[in-house]
């Protein structure tokens, strides 16, 4: 028997995406997202891509890239993706200017050593980088500068936010501002303390939503991630969560946030104390945030990201308004089938009854929640959706929790054809079959799980 995963109250979780004020389902201009499209599940034929560009556990010296279509598993695009002609790649902050290259910008030395410099470089794909420049930040006394992160503004303007110290104190860090000068990037201002976040605070992540910037920022003496508003780019900021007020736990640093398909707002942050690398989601305006959860496949080889969210073709196709069967992609003779109000998994074949076939064919609607993503109709005229994580028909009672627990967002499978559909108000989670049961769990980044929670529409039964 399946446990149930271990998540925060389904019921104030709801509650807490029910009160998503609208301009948090409007992307704000984040590191990496200009020109990103409003929050929504990908249309037919289109995927979300993530991308991260980590340097390793076991090696400062390169970088890997990775990929993801959720946000949550992310595979390997290209190993040793990127090594700098000298010294090392630390923190990489990655997005996509509006000449359609990708930049990095990371940390060119590591921990133990003085390092003045920021290191940049582009690419065309993602995958395959050119060094640019080392540019070296000045301050006067410059120890170090550290954890550069990129910050688009809604004005268009290109900003790195990095963390530097001086000789005075070389481990007391202090977030600085500087604005690129020109389109290509190769000239800066002069740097600019954020007023209000002060000293001994490191790897500032900012976004803005509306008029307001958000900063994420690790307390150096704490080990905590502080959260800061302010309603001009370099404050004066007002901290008003320190401790652990979002349940993250200690020693936890580079923050880095992102918006998923459904509006909420992802923050990923490095676990460094205990080698784990972490996930938490809000939905409302970062005030509440899910249990910090394991990244799975990257956690303990990855470390210290940004994301980059990006709407391309390619993805899966699913028509609607027309009746389907699925077949799972890896048991060929078992498709989903309703049975007692449960969805199951069982043998369908030509010789099975007329009954037997009518249950195993479903009508696929536009999401009920977002019409880009998917809803599945019995011949009843109930809904597939999720409860207490086991998928079941019901009938709609029209309230906003029905809808969300009724839609799904298609993601490419793992068989020629075959899609996943993951919950769209669990991100993360899939329809997966476990003992030729139909549940919404986790993702756990191993390829059974993606055998599992893939299926392939076919010819309707009945």
């Amino acid at each position: 028997m399946t446990r149930r995963p271990h998540t925060p109250s389904r019921r104030a979780l709801l509650r807490a995406m029910a009160a998503v004020p609208a301009s948090a389902l409007i992307l704000g201009e984040a590191p990496g997202l200009l020109g990103t499209a409003l929050a929504a599940a990908p249309p037919s034929g289109s995927a979300t891509r993530y991308t991260i560009v980590p340097f390793l556990n076991s090696n400062d010296g390169t970088v890997n890239v990775y990929q993801s279509d959720d946000a949550t598993d992310f595979r390997l695009a290209k190993a040793s993706a990127y090594t700098p002609p000298s010294n090392r790649i630390r923190d990489a902050s990655i997005f996509k200017h509006t000449n359609g290259y990708y930049y990095i910008t990371y940390t060119t030395h590591t921990w133990q050593d003085t390092s003045t410099t920021i290191g940049f470089a582009r690419s065309t794909d993602r995958v395959n980088w050119t060094f640019l420049y080392d540019y070296t930040v000045p301050i006067a006394g410059l120890s170090r500068a550290w954890a550069p992160e990129w910050f688009v503004d809604s004005d268009g303007s290109v900003n790195v936010i990095v963390s530097c110290s001086t000789t005075n104190d070389e481990w007391i860090f202090t977030p600085y501002l500087l604005k690129a000068t020109n389109s290509a990037l190769t000239s800066w201002s002069s740097p600019v303390a954020l007023s209000g976040i002060g000293a001994n605070h490191i790897d500032t992540f900012i976004v803005k939503i509306g008029s307001t910037y958000h900063a994420f920022t690790k307390n150096e003496t704490t080990k905590y991630i502080e959260y800061a508003t302010a309603s001009n780019l370099t404050g004066p900021y007002t901290i008003s969560r320190t401790g652990n007020w979002a349940g993250w736990g200690s020693y936890r640093e580079g923050p880095a946030l992102v918006q998923l398909d459904n509006g909420g707002w992802r923050l990923f942050f490095d676990g460094y104390g205990d080698g784990t690398y972490y996930y938490s989601d809000s939905y409302d305006t970062f005030a509440t945030w899910s249990a910090p959860a394991a990244l799975p496949a990257v956690s303990g080889t990855a470390r210290h990201f940004t994301v980059i969210k990006e709407t391309v073709s390619g993805g899966p196709t699913l028509a609607k308004n027309v009746t389907r069967s699925f077949q799972s992609a890896n048991y060929s003779t078992r498709y989903w089938q309703a049975q007692s109000s449960l969805l199951n998994l069982p043998v369908v074949s030509g010789s099975s009854t007329t009954a037997e076939k009518q249950a195993s064919t479903f009508t696929v609607v536009a999401g009920l929640a977002d019409a880009n993503g998917y809803s599945f109709r019995d011949a009843s005229g109930r809904y597939l959706r999720h409860w207490d994580f086991r998928a079941r028909f019901d009938t709609n009672d029209g309230t906003s929790t029905f809808a969300k627990d009724a839609t799904f967002v298609a993601r490419t499978g793992t068989a020629s054809g075959s899609i996943r559909f993951e919950s769209y108000n669990y991100p993360g989670y899939y329809l997966r079959h476990y003992s030729y049961e139909l549940r919404v769990e986790r993702s756990n980044g191993t390829d059974l799980f993606r055998q599992d929670s893939s299926f392939v529409p076919v010819a309707a039964w009945a």
